[in-house]
């Protein structure tokens, strides 16, 4: 699959609000120097008396311009590293596809940008391999990453269960604990998927420095497991993240009716 392709996941609007910020900071810097500073500067040639005033105006609003730009740069770009963070998040809650890499850069390693790039001038059969692979990685992270988060609220919520009243406590605490375990597991299943995920793309990593033929390469994909017919460990991960948190929010429900009978 190709890098390039647009992911089903990711619209016209959010390619189109992408390729605004991408271009907000630089153009709002110049926005809020330039124009000022150029009025001025046109009244400094054209002006028979008291230049030197326009001058002076000149440098004030370029250096009050400059300030300004800036700061409304710098809360652009903030803005834009949020907006992108909330996309990924939104991509990567049921599987990142290697259609989508180009958002998960920044996620990268040095190293995994710099051996995707070499791989792709080198052979399109490993270079394939390696974004699938990639994909898994990063899928992996991430659910990693909201496995440790929402086990921080379930041991918050034990806390505050150890303070209530009734027969309902021992039953709600038992139930919040077996979240707790499973969210656990969910999170060593992503671990060890994350850890191969990195086993393998050294695996390609070295393959391709092999310069493989393509005969080569096919046999390495088989020994690496890397066929069609498998099922992706990234939709394997997203999908364990996928049924745990439905199964927490349907709990969380029945818990708080019971709490409010």
């Amino acid at each position: 699959m190709s890098q390039n392709h647009i992911s089903a996941k990711v619209n016209k609007g959010d390619l189109l609000t992408a390729a605004l910020l991408r271009w907000a900071p630089l153009l709002a810097f110049l926005l809020c120097t330039l124009p000022a500073p150029f009025y001025f500067l046109l009244r400094y040639f054209t002006a028979s008396e008291e230049v030197g005033v326009y001058m002076l105006l000149m440098l004030v609003s370029l250096a009050a311009g400059s300030a300004i730009g800036l700061i409304v740069a710098l809360l652009l770009f903030l803005f834009r590293r949020h907006w992108e963070k909330k996309l990924r998040e939104r991509l990567a809650v049921d599987g990142i596809t290697t259609a989508e890499l180009r958002w998960f850069r920044q996620e990268m390693t040095l190293a995994e940008r710099r051996a995707l790039k070499q791989i792709e001038g080198q052979n399109a059969l490993l270079a394939d391999a390696y974004r699938e692979t990639l994909a898994t990685r990063l899928t992996a992270t991430h659910v990693i990453k909201n496995s440790k988060r929402e086990m921080v609220r379930i041991e918050r919520r034990i806390n505050q269960a150890a303070h209530l009243q009734g027969a309902a406590r021992d039953t709600h605490n038992q139930e919040l604990r077996a979240d707790h375990l499973r969210v656990e597991r969910v999170m060593h299943e992503a671990q060890n998927y994350g850890a191969e995920a990195e086993t393998r793309l050294h695996m390609i990593e070295a393959a391709a420095s092999r310069s493989a033929s393509e005969e080569e390469t096919q046999i390495a994909l088989q020994r690496l497991g890397m066929t069609t017919g498998q099922t992706p460990y990234a939709l394997d991960a997203a999908r364990l993240e996928r049924e745990t948190r439905l199964q927490l929010e349907d709990e969380l429900r029945n818990d708080a009716r019971r709490l409010g009978q």
